[in-house]
């Protein structure tokens, strides 16, 4: 007779003299945490998703950003044009580090995500004001995300109050009462009624895109390898190469379909518009869907089984939802935050979808998302074929 396991022999003596249902009770209740040891990333992902919900919610997320980029356009050199200046400074909401030298300038700026809010004083700002003319301060937001430039626009409002106490004395002291002696006229451009459909709807494409895309081909291979059919599919003359082009291929049409689907809603549901070049945008989305495959098909290629791979695909879902600024004001998180924001492609797909849709850019406006898009795919279809190598070795 074979001999009895060291570790039954141990439950049984820690359970001897119980009930017969306890001990059953208790050798189920060891089982499972034997189980839970030997499945490593099981246990990792149980401990380290709540840790990140932690961090994230603690010291990344916060909907009310400050030192937001801002530029200024400077007509005036006045002095009260630059206390003027100073008051909005004095904020803390924005980050006056860029001049322009005209409005063309200040345009590429705030297309191009380079700058939320184009600051302009009018030339005769000051000799107007103390003769009483009341000049406009013209202050430009991007309202793409009405709840990143509410915080400053209050705040704007209420620091220009009392913006020249100090330079309105003596004779133009009765020009220091209330209301203010200029007018500050704030222009919200692309979404100047603050309606959150027009932030939230170009945004659903890239977080459904990234959810579906990243389960579909995530459970690719590892489902192959579970059924049996992957040894068939080796014995076959194909390369990696072409095993993971074809495998991908089709999840390609199901995300283009996909997104034709959420435009269609967001255009007769919500009266989301496509401002930009629609070929241009269809271009970026097959690039984004691409990457999310990649990725994907990299998480396939490491799980062991279905489980564990739909682990790993959660563990990339949640970071990017969070960090990428979809849910909250990516300019309001820590600096360490945004950089890992920086890597995530939905990131720079959120800046694509609203920009081409909503601000009608150009493709020299999203240069730099774009690069940092196809980069990314790059490097995610290499670590996949490397990947898929190795599961072939």
């Amino acid at each position: 007779m074979s001999e009895t396991p060291a570790s039954d022999r141990d439950l049984d003596r820690r359970t001897r003299g119980l009930p017969a249902a306890w001990r059953r009770f208790v050798a189920i209740f060891v089982k499972e945490f034997i189980q839970l040891r030997r499945d490593r990333l099981t246990f990792a992902t149980m401990i380290m998703i709540p840790v990140m919900q932690l961090l994230l919610f603690g010291y990344a997320i916060n909907t009310d950003p400050k030192h937001l980029p801002a530029a200024i356009l400077m007509r005036d050199d006045s002095a009260i044009a630059r206390s003027a200046l100073a008051a909005i400074r004095a904020t803390d909401y924005f980050n006056l580090s860029q001049v322009v030298h005209g409005a063309n300038e200040a345009d590429k700026l705030i297309l191009s995500n380079r700058a939320q809010f184009v600051v302009e004083i009018p030339e005769n700002f000051g000799r107007d004001l103390v003769r009483g003319l009341r000049p406009a301060l013209l202050v430009v937001a991007d309202a793409t995300d009405p709840t990143a430039t509410g915080g400053a626009l209050n705040a704007l409002t209420g620091a220009m109050q009392g913006a020249l106490s100090r330079d309105l004395v003596g004779p133009w002291s009765g020009l220091a009462q209330k209301p203010p002696p200029f007018d500050l006229r704030v222009q919200r451009r692309f979404n100047p009624s603050g309606q959150t459909s027009l932030n939230i709807v170009p945004g659903l494409i890239g977080t459904i895109l990234t959810l579906t895309m990243l389960i579909f081909t995530a459970l690719s291979v590892t489902r192959e390898i579970e059924r049996g059919t992957m040894e068939s599919l080796l014995a076959m003359p194909i390369a990696p190469a072409e095993i993971m082009f074809g495998k991908i291929a089709p999840y390609v049409v199901v995300g283009f379909a996909q997104m034709a689907i959420i435009l269609l809603v967001a255009r007769f549901l919500f009266a989301v518009p496509i401002e930009g070049s629609f070929p241009l945008f269809l271009a970026l989305s097959m690039l984004f869907i691409t990457a999310n495959l990649s990725v994907g098909y990299t998480f396939s290629t490491i799980a062991t089984n279905q489980l564990q791979a739909m682990q790993m695909s959660f563990f990339f879902f949640l970071p990017s939802i969070l960090l990428s600024g979809f849910m909250f004001p990516f300019r309001g998180m820590p600096e360490w935050a945004q950089w890992i924001g920086e890597i995530l492609p939905l990131t720079h797909y959120l800046r694509i979808a609203r920009g081409v849709m909503l601000k009608a850019a150009t493709l020299g406006d999203l240069v730099y998302d774009a690069g940092a898009l196809a980069l990314f795919t790059f490097v995610a279809m290499a670590v996949a074929v490397a990947r898929f190598r190795q599961t072939l070795d």
